[in-house]
């Protein structure tokens, strides 16, 4: 059982089929929101592999003695991007655009306890729209559900993971990672986990050479490649 950060969602089902196809284990995926994933591993859940959006709860979760450390590595550092319908006549080209009054809802998700979240909240600060915009921000329990009020209509625009962009239906413009703090994102095997020798196996499969090209492909930034641009 892998708790996984929502932005992961696309890329981690494609690296989980192929885990499944080389290995002949089964891999299960509970995705949200990291900081809630992070409170049930403190809850006790029976989850073997916690793969989250900042490493910062990884380290909450290590000062508590609830991972193995000699698990815990970075993974991948993760990207935000504005995201619209493809039938949108709203296509913002900079975070700025999202001043514009016709954009009338703009989903994040929750910085409360998502790190994409925080990042988004960074960005919009840092652009100086933060408290122009707030009133019409809508919130998701997560980055995926803050997609999907986006995809819906039911907002007109949303910042989200660019992993969940890269072949969306949709139409997305990359914010500039000097807006926010890098999302360094890491991954730890819990300790107890039921199943410790598979979850092992699956992080280094994700940090392998069969995982790192997906995870490439989704537009994440992988350890020894640099930081975003």
């Amino acid at each position: 059982m892998v708790a996984a950060a929502s932005d992961l969602m696309v890329a981690f089902e494609v690296i989980g089929r192929l885990f499944e196809k080389e290995t002949g284990s089964r891999v299960s995926f509970n995705f949200g929101s990291t900081g809630q994933l992070a409170q049930q591993i403190e809850q006790g859940a029976p989850i073997d592999l916690f793969a989250a959006a900042n490493v910062a709860f990884v380290d909450e979760l290590e000062k508590k003695g609830l991972i193995l450390p000699d698990t815990k590595k970075l993974y991948a550092q993760g990207r935000i991007a504005i995201w619209t319908r493809s039938d949108s006549r709203i296509k913002p080209e900079r975070i700025e655009d999202l001043t514009d009054p016709a954009i009338r809802r703009i989903a994040i998700a929750n910085p409360d306890h998502a790190p994409y979240g925080i990042a988004a909240r960074e960005a919009l600060i840092s652009a100086g729209v933060w408290e122009e915009i707030r009133d019409r921000l809508v919130f998701g329990e997560n980055v995926r559900q803050t997609m999907q009020f986006a995809e819906t209509g039911n907002v007109e625009a949303a910042i989200v993971a660019l992993s969940l962009c890269v072949g969306s239906d949709g139409s997305w413009t990359l914010i500039p990672a000097d807006l926010h703090k890098p999302l360094d994102q890491a991954l730890a095997v819990i300790r107890g986990a039921r199943n410790e020798t598979q979850a092992r196996a699956f992080a280094d499969f994700l940090n392998g050479p069969k995982g790192r090209p997906i995870m490439r492909q989704y537009g994440f930034v992988l350890p020894g490649e640099g930081p975003a641009k």
